[in-house]
């Protein structure tokens, strides 16, 4: 199977590393992180109107770049070694993906301001007490004439903080862990009843616990069918699964090399230690893991267009994933000693970003028992 990519790809992820190498180095993005809002409103807009990839996996007839997958692999990638904090992820990724597989009536509209950098999401769908289920959900929406009136608190909505627009999942129907009866809907931030609680995650990212309380939203606000929309959800969900490990790959990669330069420096005895054997080992160990976790991202992004092998190979790669961060980021760390927790080495934050990618969407158990679930219901 031919794994190269088409000369726009390769365009694609040129274009982004140079930016990336110019305008987002370790020191700019510790600064910007550092302090309110803790983004960068102006990386987001040279996204939209100086590069164009906020469009990479959108169709050309909403103004896209005609990409897909594999567009948004390439770009979370290089995001990935830069530890980039803007939200391309909830709002292109998920938001992108509600809109395009739904037919929304305000898809071409919504799209068009994503692409412009005028609207940024943030993805409203875990609860307290979810533990990774997406069907799990006490947020309700109930028909109110001819709208609905959301009630309920998500947690851990990163990007929250400078979102425009929420995509939040309610339940209009059933009980609390039915696989029916579970819809989305698009909120405006600033509507009246909605309040968050922003804080810092731990890998400097921005996240808030959403409160809605009587939020009002037209009917248009649904997105796609009423009470019905978890194969939705876990459809998009698994498009951002596969979308994080390409992020993850960059990340693991930067943790490697970052060691292997730290080691050739590092002298004990008067020697490197990258000249000892048994740190040798563990470096192409390290390796190992890095082009094993490239491999089973390319095998998930190819596959997540299919609704047939998508969630197998998504929980598959997210496996692999959660097991690369914890081993390739805790060699990292053993290997620079004390100093590679410090703030000013750049290590260390790779490390927090691998750690928090480990549990995103689920974490390597939760995955592991679903693959095995999938693996099981397919074989009968």
């Amino acid at each position: 199977m031919d794994f190269s990519f088409t000369d726009e790809q390769s365009m694609l992820r040129d274009t982004v590393a140079s930016y990336l190498a110019d305008n987002y180095g370790f020191d700019q993005r510790r600064n910007v992180v550092a302090k309110e809002p803790g983004w960068n409103p102006n990386v987001w807009k040279a996204f939209a109107e100086e590069l164009g990839i906020l469009g990479a996996p959108f169709p050309e007839d909403l103004g896209g770049l005609g990409g897909g997958p594999v567009e948004n692999m390439i770009v979370m990638e290089e995001f990935g070694k830069a530890l980039v904090v803007e939200p391309y992820l909830s709002t292109v990724v998920i938001a992108g993906g509600f809109l395009k597989h739904s037919g929304h009536p305000s898809a071409a509209e919504l799209i068009g301001k994503i692409i412009a950098g005028q609207a940024v999401f943030a993805f409203a769908y875990a609860e307290p007490q979810g533990r990774y289920n997406l069907a799990d959900l006490t947020t309700t929406a109930k028909k109110d004439g001819g709208g609905w009136v959301l009630n309920g608190h998500k947690a851990v909505v990163a990007a929250a903080p400078w979102a425009t627009h929420l995509i939040v999942t309610a339940r209009t129907g059933g009980g609390q862990r039915d696989a029916q009866g579970i819809s989305a809907f698009i909120v405006e931030k600033d509507a009246v009843g909605v309040t968050t609680r922003d804080y810092p995650t731990v890998d400097e990212g921005r996240a808030s616990e959403v409160f809605l309380e009587n939020v009002k939203v037209p009917a248009e606000a649904l997105i796609g069918p009423e009470g019905r929309g978890l194969p939705l959800i876990e459809k998009v969900v698994d498009e951002a699964l596969a979308a994080t490990c390409a992020e993850a790959c960059g990340v693991l990669r930067k943790l490697h090399e970052g060691t292997l330069e730290y080691t050739k420096q590092r002298k004990q005895f008067g020697v490197p230690i990258s000249s000892f054997q048994v740190l040798q080992h563990r470096m192409v160990d390290m390796f190992i893991a890095l082009e094993q976790s490239v491999s089973m991202t390319y095998m998930a992004t190819i596959k997540v267009s299919d609704d047939a092998e998508r969630a197998k190979a998504v929980a598959g790669a997210k496996v692999q994933i959660g097991k690369a961060c914890r081993f390739v980021g805790q060699s990292a760390i053993q290997l620079h000693g004390g100093m590679g927790m410090t703030d000013e080495m750049a290590i260390g934050h790779y490390f927090k970003r691998a750690t928090m990618i480990e549990s995103a969407f689920g974490n390597t158990d939760h995955h592991l028992a679903r693959y095995e679930f999938l693996s099981l219901g397919q074989a009968a």
